[in-house]
């Protein structure tokens, strides 16, 4: 699953949080483990900046899957501040992990 924010923004839409209530629901009853890969943008080359937008951004997504049912010990986060993979520069990736 991906989530897409809005440049600058770290700000869950209300179509995320429907996505992500759902996955929350899905994953719940299993053993599966989240890693959430986070990035965000850089004006000119501001690297620190950017880490600190993606890191809120990874927290915005953990504490609302948190709020629907997942443990925190279940989700790892991974703030990687610009895209180096050719990827969309304002996400979340959501990937599941088995145990």
């Amino acid at each position: 699953l991906r989530v897409r924010f809005r440049a600058g923004s770290s700000v869950l839409t209300r179509d995320d949080e429907d996505l992500l209530k759902i996955m929350a629901e899905k994953v719940a009853p299993t053993s599966v483990r989240l890693q959430l890969k986070a990035y965000a943008e850089a004006t000119g080359n501001d690297t620190s900046k950017a880490r600190r937008l993606s890191l809120s951004r990874a927290l915005a997504v953990r504490s609302y899957l948190i709020e629907n049912g997942l443990r925190s010990t279940r989700i790892d986060v991974r703030a990687l501040g610009i895209a180096r993979d050719g990827g969309a520069p304002d996400r979340v990736d959501i990937l599941l992990l088995e145990r």
